[in-house]
């Protein structure tokens, strides 16, 4: 089994990619007109689509990568690349504009039937951002009992998710523009300092191979 600093640290990576608090006010804003039991039926739903899709990157992750002919020290860089570019975005509260662009299209386009699925599911929830984290880290839980705890991770981190949906009127009130601010650059700085670690390890391992 792993560490508890590497359950920890996945614990992090992924929460801060997948950012609660970031999509209280833009599921608020994709839920709009609904009531209380309605947002509540979303907001399951959502969570159980993008655990089962990032589920499937954690367990299948280094498979899918093979077909490709992709190893995993060189995602590892490019996706420390690119949790980087995000954390980027965190920082500078550029990420926040992005999403609730995304929002607005599936709110004004009446072609949406599902915003379970999306926009909340793919991309909001399970973004960019959060598959390449799981795949990342799916390198460094080898074996049935320690991808079973990275699984553990994502379904626990998609119930904070859950209950932040739950809570989000509540949430949004609380935290304000000024807080969701201050939250959401804080969470950058982590994720930038996490994803330095993984340039640095995928390097590391080309330079080896």
């Amino acid at each position: 089994m792993p560490s508890f600093d590497s359950l920890f640290n996945a614990f992090v990576t992924i929460l801060v990619t997948i950012d609660p608090p970031g999509l209280a006010p833009l599921f608020l804003a994709v839920t709009r007109g609904m009531n209380r039991e309605e947002r509540n039926q979303v907001s399951v739903r959502a969570s159980i689509i993008a655990f089962l899709v990032m589920a499937l990157f954690a367990i299948a992750g280094a498979s899918i990568l093979s077909v490709f002919g992709i190893t995993l020290p060189a995602f590892r860089v490019a996706g420390g690349f690119l949790l980087f570019f995000i954390a980027f975005e965190m920082v500078f509260e550029r990420r926040q504009d992005r999403k609730e662009k995304i929002g607005d299209v599936a709110i004004t386009k009446d072609m949406i039937h599902n915003i379970a699925a999306f926009p909340l599911a793919i991309p909001l929830i399970a973004g960019p951002g959060a598959i390449s984290a799981t795949v990342l880290l799916s390198g460094s839980f080898p074996g049935f009992g320690a991808q079973a705890a990275l699984v553990g991770i994502i379904a626990i981190c998609l119930v904070i998710t859950y209950l932040v949906f739950v809570l989000s009127e509540r949430i949004d009130r609380i935290l304000g523009q000024t807080g969701r601010s201050i939250l959401t650059r804080l969470l950058g700085v982590i994720l930038a300092a996490l994803a330095v670690q993984f340039v640095a390890d995928g390097i590391k391992a080309l330079m080896a191979a």
